[in-house]
């Protein structure tokens, strides 16, 4: 059973940058679609990113359109999530998720990590 790790959350001033990390264990991730969403306390997870087992295609939410950057390594077993300028409304719990159908993979996957925190100060 594959296992996902979120990692490279952290304290940014608004405008600044992070990258997530989302690293599978038990199994090739290259065998799934991942996709990013987040999550403030008292809302719903929210969807950020998402990218096809290839790599070939990727989708972003409206929010993340120009600023974010979803990209893989299979090598690594790795998807990651480049945020550049970063804002204030940014600030969320960013969970990874995955499964072999990038449909699924948008609305709800079945397999997620813990999260990692990422917090913006203004």
């Amino acid at each position: 059973q594959v296992q996902l790790v979120e990692s490279g959350g952290g304290t940014v001033q608004a405008g600044g940058s992070l990258r997530l990390s989302c690293t599978a264990s038990g199994g090739r991730l290259s065998s799934y679609c991942v996709a990013w969403f987040r999550q403030i306390p008292g809302k719903e997870r929210e969807f950020v990113a998402a990218i096809s087992w290839g790599g070939g295609d990727w989708y972003y939410s409206d929010s993340a359109e120009g600023r974010f950057t979803i990209s893989r390594d299979h090598a690594k077993n790795t998807v990651y999530l480049q945020m550049d300028s970063l804002e204030v409304e940014d600030t969320a719990v960013y969970f990874c998720g995955a499964d072999p159908d990038m449909i699924v993979v948008v609305q709800s996957p079945p397999l997620w990590g813990q999260g990692t925190q990422v917090t913006v100060s203004s």
